[in-house]
Order: C-alpha cells, then sequence, then structure tokens
C-alpha cells in the first residue's frame, strides 16, 4: 500500500517549483496588444523564466529609468526607443553582451561596438491619422505634406502626442528640426500649434481619437493607424511628402541586474527570426534581413519615405529639445 504525501511535503514541492521560476522585470513602451504576443513566445522557449512588465508611454519609461540609476529595479529593457537607450548608455546604465544570432542583424539596427550595449528590433514610422467622414462634415481638404497642417482650416482639429511622454511625439519634433533646420523647424511648430486641440501623453491616442471622430486629424503612429483602419475605422494613413520621422525600438540589459542569464536569454531571443517575424506583424521595418513581409496600409516601401534620421544627433539634443518644446507649447498638453 502506497503511504499517502503529507500535505505540507505537497505544498512544500509545489512551492519550490514555483520559485524555481526567474522572475524577469521588463521596463517597455510597447503597446498592450503587443506584450501577450512576444511574452508567450519567450516563456513557451524559456519556461523557466516568467517576465514581469513595467509599462508606460516611451517619455515616463525613460524617466522612470534615469530616476532608478543608482538602484536599478529593471533587469531588461525590451521595446524602448533606441534614442532612449543611447541617453542612458552615456550615463552607464547598459550592460554590454553580444546577443546569439548577432552576426545576422541588420548593423544599422545595433550598437556599433564589438559588444554592443543594445541592439534593435524594428522601426516605428509617424503618420497623419485623417478621419475621412469628419473632414467631409467640417469641410477640410485633405493634407498631403507637415506643411499642410499649419493651413487656417485644421485650427482645433488637429491632436498629435507630448514629446516628454511619447516616443512617438519626440520622433516628429526630432524629424521637423533634421528636415527644416532648427530655426524652420521651430517656426514651423509654433505654426503647427495654432491648430492643435492638445497633445495626448500617448503616442497612439492620437489615432485612436481620429478613428472614433474625437478628433480629425492625429499626428500619431503608422502601426496604431493601420491597426484601426484593418478593424474598420474611417481612416485615411497619410505619409506626408516631405517625408516621415521614425524611431528603431531596442533592447538591452540593465547593468547590475542580479538575472544576467535569464536577462541574456532574452537577449538572445530578441534578435532571433521567430521574434522579428512577431514584429513584422506591426512593423513594416525590422531588424533581420530577409524577415519583413509588407504591412496593410504601410507604403510598399516604406525606406522611400522614412527620412534620413541621426540617431545620435536626437540622443544627444533630447534633453535640450523637449525643454524648448515644453517652454514653448506645453500649455495645451493634456492633464496626466
Amino acid at each position: 500500500m502506497l503511504k499517502k504525501t503529507p500535505l505540507a511535503l505537497l505544498l512544500a514541492l509545489a512551492a519550490a517549483g514555483v520559485q524555481a521560476k526567474t522572475e524577469l522585470t521588463v521596463y517597455t513602451a510597447l503597446e498592450l496588444d503587443q506584450l501577450k504576443r512576444y511574452q508567450a513566445a519567450f516563456e513557451q522557449e524559456n519556461p523557466d523564466i516568467a517576465i514581469r512588465w513595467v509599462r508606460d508611454s516611451t517619455g515616463i519609461i525613460t524617466a522612470r529609468l534615469l530616476a532608478e540609476k543608482e538602484n536599478p529595479q529593471a533587469d531588461v529593457i525590451w521595446g524602448l526607443a533606441a534614442t532612449s537607450l543611447m541617453l542612458m548608455d552615456k550615463h552607464g546604465m547598459l550592460a554590454p553582451y553580444a546577443p546569439a544570432g548577432l552576426d545576422q542583424l541588420s548593423p544599422e539596427f545595433r550598437d556599433p561596438r564589438d559588444t554592443p550595449h543594445w541592439v534593435g528590433m524594428n522601426a516605428w514610422l509617424g503618420v497623419i491619422c485623417y478621419n475621412t467622414i469628419e473632414a467631409e462634415k467640417h469641410g477640410l481638404t485633405k493634407p498631403t505634406s507637415w506643411q499642410d497642417l499649419t493651413k487656417p482650416e485644421y485650427q482645433g482639429h488637429i491632436v498629435m502626442p507630448n514629446p516628454a511622454s511619447s516616443g512617438t511625439g519626440f520622433l516628429d519634433v526630432s524629424a521637423w528640426l533634421q528636415q527644416f533646420g532648427e530655426k524652420q523647424g521651430w517656426a514651423y511648430m509654433d505654426g503647427l500649434h495654432q491648430n492643435i486641440a492638445n497633445y495626448t501623453h500617448s503616442g497612439s491616442k492620437p489615432c485612436v481619437q481620429a478613428a472614433s471622430g474625437e478628433a480629425t486629424i492625429g499626428i500619431s503612429m503608422a502601426y496604431r493607424g493601420a491597426s484601426l483602419k484593418q478593424q474598420g475605422a474611417p481612416l485615411e494613413l497619410i505619409f506626408p511628402t516631405e517625408g516621415v520621422g521614425w524611431e528603431m525600438e531596442a533592447a538591452a540589459m540593465v547593468k547590475g541586474t542580479d538575472q544576467q542569464a535569464a536577462a541574456q536569454k532574452l537577449l538572445d531571443f530578441v534578435v532571433t527570426r521567430e521574434a522579428n517575424e512577431l514584429y513584422n506583424q506591426s512593423f513594416a521595418v525590422v531588424g533581420l534581413p530577409g524577415v519583413a513581409q509588407p504591412v496593410k496600409y504601410f507604403p510598399e516601401e516604406p525606406a522611400k519615405v522614412m527620412i534620413d534620421n541621426d540617431f545620435a544627433w536626437a540622443a544627444e539634443q533630447r534633453e535640450a529639445i523637449l525643454a524648448e518644446w515644453q517652454r514653448r507649447y506645453d500649455g495645451k498638453s493634456e492633464a496626466r
């Protein structure tokens, strides 16, 4: 006759099994609908590791990481603007690591050092989300360029992200300064400001508001616009004739993590073909060559609408740009 295992022993064994799973605290600015897919794929391959997400908009996550510099709480950053990671690297906050398969990644999607401090995932593009029903209701003409958005007819009809809290907002502002030059860039934003109803703290929210008819025009991210359009929203995605700003999402290991082995496994996964195929479900440009398939409602050749972006300059100038932007325009930002 088999002896029954005492309940206390069963509970102890169960607790030991739970404790054996390593928890990784991962900071991210990825969209909520992306997190589940990414986490499921990683944890399926690494059942001994569990991800605990800390998620917010790019600017807020960046500020939080910088505030925690002396006492890091994150183990890994997975899905944050490359310019934010460059800023953190400047402060000595990232641990060097060369993921398995790094040599397959496009050179522009990685820190150029032999042992990189960050690796790229995908590129996300700016866009104008244009509600065709609301535009007809208000008698508005369809804009085709960034400059068009300064026309008086659009007064009060435009929303865009605050660059201090949104990576999408920052990629737009830094792109305009690069495209038009500093003096003309700020002059352009002065004109645009006259037509802004408010600045949101989320990069996707302006497109969501345009999709619902709360706004007619949302300066936002192409991924969210394409997703909403596929769901039936009366949107047209406009990629302005001057070209659009874009940003690279990237990943890195935080210096000082006590979960280094698990963090390295996550970074190994970040650059795999499987991960890049997941990125491609949302983004038309990914870090691994030969993976990207066309994404519905994106340009057939996304590179043709993407500006020649100087990430190093944008990272170096980030704090000065945000200070000037807030001085000029923060009065129209929505309450946090």
